[in-house]
Protein backbone atom coordinates (compact mmCIF):
# COMPACT_ATOMS: atom_id res chain seq x y z
CA UNK A 1 0.00 0.00 0.00
CA UNK A 2 1.60 3.28 -1.05
CA UNK A 3 0.91 6.69 1.21
CA UNK A 4 0.32 9.57 -0.71
CA UNK A 5 2.13 12.52 0.88
CA UNK A 6 1.76 14.83 -1.89
CA UNK A 7 -0.15 17.36 -2.95
CA UNK A 8 -1.07 19.91 -5.56
CA UNK A 9 -2.26 22.95 -4.83
CA UNK A 10 -5.21 24.30 -7.25
CA UNK A 11 -7.08 26.63 -5.57
CA UNK A 12 -5.75 30.34 -6.59
CA UNK A 13 -6.09 31.20 -2.93
CA UNK A 14 -4.66 28.62 -1.34
CA UNK A 15 -1.57 29.82 -3.46
CA UNK A 16 -1.06 33.25 -2.81
CA UNK A 17 -1.40 32.13 1.06
CA UNK A 18 1.22 29.74 0.80
CA UNK A 19 3.58 32.26 -1.93
CA UNK A 20 2.92 34.90 1.30
CA UNK A 21 3.86 32.92 3.71
CA UNK A 22 6.58 31.41 2.63
CA UNK A 23 8.16 34.88 1.85
CA UNK A 24 8.04 35.74 5.11
CA UNK A 25 11.64 35.33 6.83
CA UNK A 26 10.39 34.75 10.22
CA UNK A 27 7.65 31.86 8.94
CA UNK A 28 10.39 30.25 7.14
CA UNK A 29 13.03 30.30 9.99
CA UNK A 30 9.84 28.70 12.22
CA UNK A 31 9.15 25.40 9.53
CA UNK A 32 12.82 24.84 9.57
CA UNK A 33 12.74 24.80 13.06
CA UNK A 34 9.71 22.45 13.44
CA UNK A 35 10.49 20.87 10.69
CA UNK A 36 11.52 17.13 12.00
CA UNK A 37 10.77 17.80 16.18
CA UNK A 38 8.12 19.70 17.98
CA UNK A 39 8.91 22.09 20.11
CA UNK A 40 7.35 25.28 22.19
CA UNK A 41 7.60 29.06 21.19
CA UNK A 42 10.06 29.39 23.77
CA UNK A 43 12.75 26.85 21.93
CA UNK A 44 12.03 28.10 18.40
CA UNK A 45 12.68 31.85 19.84
CA UNK A 46 15.98 31.10 21.34
CA UNK A 47 17.17 28.84 18.78
CA UNK A 48 16.25 31.04 15.81
CA UNK A 49 16.69 34.03 18.00
CA UNK A 50 13.51 35.50 17.03
CA UNK A 51 11.29 37.93 19.31
CA UNK A 52 9.04 35.71 21.33
CA UNK A 53 5.84 37.84 20.48
CA UNK A 54 6.98 37.41 16.66
CA UNK A 55 7.10 33.64 17.17
CA UNK A 56 3.41 33.80 18.64
CA UNK A 57 2.26 36.11 15.97
CA UNK A 58 3.41 34.23 12.65
CA UNK A 59 2.59 30.49 14.58
CA UNK A 60 -1.00 31.77 14.49
CA UNK A 61 -0.59 32.78 10.80
CA UNK A 62 0.88 29.12 10.07
CA UNK A 63 -1.98 27.07 12.48
CA UNK A 64 -4.41 29.43 10.42
CA UNK A 65 -2.82 28.16 6.79
CA UNK A 66 -2.90 24.95 8.00
CA UNK A 67 0.88 24.34 7.69
CA UNK A 68 1.33 23.13 11.45
CA UNK A 69 0.34 20.77 13.97
CA UNK A 70 0.14 21.68 17.43
CA UNK A 71 -0.09 19.34 20.59
CA UNK A 72 0.06 19.75 24.12
CA UNK A 73 1.80 18.43 27.42
CA UNK A 74 1.10 19.59 31.06
CA UNK A 75 5.05 20.09 32.47
CA UNK A 76 5.88 18.64 35.85
CA UNK A 77 5.05 21.77 37.55
CA UNK A 78 1.32 21.69 36.21
CA UNK A 79 1.59 24.27 33.47
CA UNK A 80 0.41 23.57 29.63
CA UNK A 81 2.65 23.50 27.25
CA UNK A 82 1.96 23.58 23.23
CA UNK A 83 4.49 21.86 21.05
CA UNK A 84 4.14 22.81 17.07
CA UNK A 85 5.48 21.16 14.22
CA UNK A 86 5.48 21.59 10.35
CA UNK A 87 2.84 19.36 8.44
CA UNK A 88 5.02 20.50 5.23
CA UNK A 89 8.51 19.21 4.54
CA UNK A 90 8.84 21.02 1.14
CA UNK A 91 6.66 22.74 -1.21
CA UNK A 92 7.39 23.04 -5.41
CA UNK A 93 6.39 25.86 -7.39
CA UNK A 94 6.71 26.63 -11.19
CA UNK A 95 5.79 29.95 -12.74
CA UNK A 96 4.81 29.22 -16.80
CA UNK A 97 2.64 30.80 -18.84
CA UNK A 98 1.87 33.35 -16.29
CA UNK A 99 0.64 30.37 -14.18
CA UNK A 100 1.73 29.04 -10.93
CA UNK A 101 1.99 25.45 -9.93
CA UNK A 102 2.69 24.50 -6.50
CA UNK A 103 3.00 21.14 -5.19
CA UNK A 104 3.28 20.53 -1.32
CA UNK A 105 5.41 17.27 -0.01
CA UNK A 106 3.77 16.25 3.67
CA UNK A 107 6.01 15.99 6.80
CA UNK A 108 5.77 12.42 7.97
CA UNK A 109 4.67 12.29 11.95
Amino acid sequence: MQIINQLKIEEPERKEVFLEILSDKYCRLILDSIMNISKSAIEISREKKIPLSTVYRRIQQLHDSHMIRTSGIITDEGKRLFLYKSKIKEVNTRFSDGEIAMDVVFNKN
